[in-house]
């Protein structure tokens, strides 16, 4: 996935400067597509460039202006062609797999650091993917609700219970990734205590 079309997913919700963007994002897209601030701000320029979208100057500050982002007609096509293409599955690229097929050269004491600073993100994420999910359903989440403002009931639906869905994969996800952590304390004490 581009970054581009995470962009273009959460411009269409609302028009956005670059600033309300990078905090939309990481409330949002940023779950899903993660992206720093050096690499957004890039994309933004470029993306009007090719006309996928187009900006507005905006007051900012007591003599300021900043960029208000809009998608264009073209870029709402983009969007549409690459969401109705073929999903074309990524090989994984997960540290945390590559050091686990290799712990063997590691202290047993450094593996469990390793395997508790894991846990430690992964009961953090579920607790943030799970807080987020709920108001997705209770549509309160900022960035869907500016969209929801704009559609009919039906439309609110279908846009409500699909990003549910997303987020009970993400969900499923970190409980996966728990339980496998799980596993290598199981696995390290069979084979270090005994």
């Amino acid at each position: 996935m581009s970054l581009r079309y995470a962009l273009i997913a959460l411009l269409t919700g609302r028009p956005m400067t670059g600033y309300d963007i990078s905090k939309s994002f990481s409330r949002s897209v940023a779950h899903v597509w993660h992206a720093p601030d050096s690499q957004i701000y890039p994309a933004l320029n470029r993306m009007e460039r090719d006309g996928l979208l187009t900006s507005v100057e905006v007051p900012w500050g007591k003599k300021g202006t900043k960029k208000e982002y809009h998608v264009t007609d073209a870029g709402l096509k983009e969007f549409r062609e690459w969401m109705e293409s073929p999903l074309v599955p990524q090989w994984q690229r997960d540290p945390a797999y590559l050091k686990a097929a290799y712990f063997d050269f590691a202290d047993p004491d450094a593996v469990r650091e390793q395997l508790n600073q894991q846990k430690a993100y992964w009961e953090e994420h579920l607790a943030m993917l799970e807080d987020t999910r709920a108001t997705l359903v209770d549509r309160t989440h900022p960035t869907l609700a500016a969209r929801l403002a704009k559609l009919d009931e039906r439309a609110a639906e279908l846009t409500v219970r699909y990003k549910v869905y997303a987020y009970d994969g993400l969900i499923a996800h970190a409980r996966t990734e728990l339980a496998w952590i799980e596993d290598g304390f199981t696995l390290l004490d069979e084979l270090h205590d005994a």
